[in-house]
């Protein structure tokens, strides 16, 4: 970021720095997950399958915070690259449910790479315990959601 005199507000401003911050993490997992495919939104799904037996789509986007009609297309590109599929759910014959496949668990070990080496170049300038500390903060500040 530049040292420009106009730039001193916006590098006091700890939000703009987050935005900034938030904008060049987003760019750069999206370039290594688009070696696979996918954008973010995909693995976030592929993490979250990756945790539970099946979800109905409105608790994906429930749990992740997305748009219900965004899932939808979301899903289909997730199956089209066979990392995830749609199944009838034992419960209810008339629901789907979405699973990861064996093809999406493989990619997802993939991608947990790529996102760990981005995120090692995003916080190479802090050390170890600067790294702790930060992920603490976030974790507070994100747990949140909005509360004062």
């Amino acid at each position: 970021m530049s040292d420009d005199p106009w730039m001193h507000g916006l590098r006091a401003d700890t939000g703009y720095l987050l935005y900034r911050l938030g904008q060049r993490s987003g760019s750069l997992f999206n370039a290594a997950l688009e070696e696979h495919g996918l954008r973010l939104r995909h693995h976030a799904i592929l993490r979250y399958l990756a945790t539970v037996d099946g979800a109905r789509q409105r608790e994906l986007a429930d749990r992740l915070g997305y748009d219900p009609s965004a899932i939808v297309s979301l899903l289909d590109d997730l199956q089209r690259l066979d990392l995830a599929e749609r199944r009838a759910d034992p419960a209810d014959r008339r629901n789907r449910i979405v699973v990861l496949t064996d093809a999406g668990r493989a990619l997802l070990r993939t991608a947990d790479n790529d996102s760990r080496r981005v995120t090692d170049d995003l916080l190479r300038a802090l050390d170890t315990a600067e790294r702790t500390a930060l992920h603490s903060l976030l974790l507070r500040i994100s747990d949140t959601d909005g509360a004062s």
